[in-house]
């Protein structure tokens, strides 16, 4: 299967709502408690610096998506901040891996210097790897710092990974 990387358009909606809605409703990843409508999805993917979809090449199905946006304002505008989703039936084929790299690449298009993650929870073991193996750096945990569906706190760890390694900030 061929997977392409692209940015979302307005009739991919409906799949990504299911993508997305599917990791809020696990509450282990993401920190939105909420499900998104289609009216709310189409502002929140249409208000980031970019959505991008990953797509069955084949098929057009959507595999997997992220959103990329500054982390911060001001002076530290120049930090940027993704989420990822992979559909489930999708896992273990190496998109959520596709779309990391597709957001770094983007970053730096959008001038961004530093990609920061805020709270990647310490049981999300494969996304741990993952940032790992694609040079990610670990800054730390916040002890409790994200509430688990199951009612329970858990640590997150936040990440950074330079843009252009050669102007260091």
């Amino acid at each position: 299967m061929e997977v392409t990387i692209r940015e979302y358009s307005e009739k991919d909606l409906e799949q990504m709502i299911e993508i997305w809605n599917e990791v809020i409703d696990s509450g282990i990843a993401f920190p939105q408690t909420e499900r998104l409508t289609l009216h709310e999805a189409a502002v929140f993917f249409a208000e980031q610096s970019f959505t991008g979809a990953a797509v069955n090449a084949d098929t057009q199905e959507i595999l997997g998506l992220y959103t990329l946006h500054p982390n911060n304002v001001g002076r530290c505008g120049h930090l940027s901040n993704a989420s990822y989703a992979v559909k489930s039936a999708a896992r273990g084929l190496h998109i959520g891996e596709k779309l990391v790299l597709h957001s770094i690449k983007k970053s730096k298009e959008l001038g961004f210097k530093i990609l920061q993650f805020n709270a990647v929870v310490k049981t999300n073991y494969s996304a741990i790897k993952l940032y790992e193996k694609l040079g990610f750096v670990r800054l730390g945990t916040i002890p409790g710092g994200f509430l688990m569906k199951n009612g329970k706190y858990e640590d997150i760890i936040l990440f950074y990974h330079e843009l252009n390694l050669e102007q260091k900030i």
